[in-house]
């Protein structure tokens, strides 16, 4: 999620291009998250329902999945090999694992949303955190977190600040919260907690949306 900016030396046109994906980077995770906290709003799902709240959350994965594809493999940055610093491989990983987590909440969403449109009432309709993600998620930002503790060795030295990379492990742990609230108990058929489970989701979107914002005011600052 925390966003790099770096570009290759040499040119002003590889200075831009990495500024222009910074953007789209940002721009995908801001309303990726923007579409999971209205949809977590429970005075939205009173008012549009089921299905409308289902189509939000699979809107908000799939920017989630294009912003950190454009992360990954339009970044600039080379899957590890030898003599990788530690630092790069841990960022690489890191927005690798990610990755596989927004793929996780591509499928978890569609799938909420098909149960919805079969039956608005039926428990579980509505979209919940999955365990696949959430996990996904906390170990991309516990990658992150490593992968800042020396920056200085990074393929690009602002691809990860420390206010992004623990903005989204904060939003990773609330999410992974959510995952268990949402849990359906076997003994009771009933959710181990909705507080935690909607509180959960709308702190995680929050985090992501306010280290999307911060990156994407990175990618505005002027070259320096």
């Amino acid at each position: 999620m925390d966003a790099g900016a770096g570009a290759v030396p040499g040119t002003s046109r590889a200075a831009a291009s990495p500024r222009r994906r910074l953007r789209r980077e940002a721009w995908g995770f801001a309303v990726g998250s923007l579409c999971f906290l209205v949809g977590a709003l429970p005075p939205y799902a009173d008012a549009v329902g089921a299905v409308v709240v289902g189509v939000t959350f699979v809107v908000g994965a799939v920017f989630f999945t294009a912003a950190a594809f454009v992360q990954l493999s339009l970044s600039g940055r080379r899957p590890p090999r030898a003599g990788t610093h530690p630092a790069d491989r841990w960022d690489w990983w890191a927005a690798a694992v990610q990755l596989v987590g927004t793929l996780c909440f591509n499928v978890s969403t569609t799938a909420a949303l098909v149960a919805a449109v079969e039956d608005p009432t039926l428990l579980g309709a509505g979209w919940k955190p999955d365990a696949y993600g959430s996990v996904a998620f906390l170990v991309s930002s516990a990658f992150a977190v490593v992968a800042t503790r020396d920056r200085g060795h990074l393929w690009d030295t602002d691809a990860r600040t420390w206010h992004g990379t623990w903005l989204t492990m904060l939003g990773s742990v609330a999410f992974g919260a959510s995952a268990v609230g949402a849990y359906v108990a076997p003994s009771t058929g009933e959710y181990v907690s909705t507080w935690w489970d909607d509180a959960g989701t709308l702190v995680g979107a929050v985090c992501f949306l306010l280290a999307a914002l911060l990156s994407w005011r990175s990618a505005d600052a002027p070259a320096g």
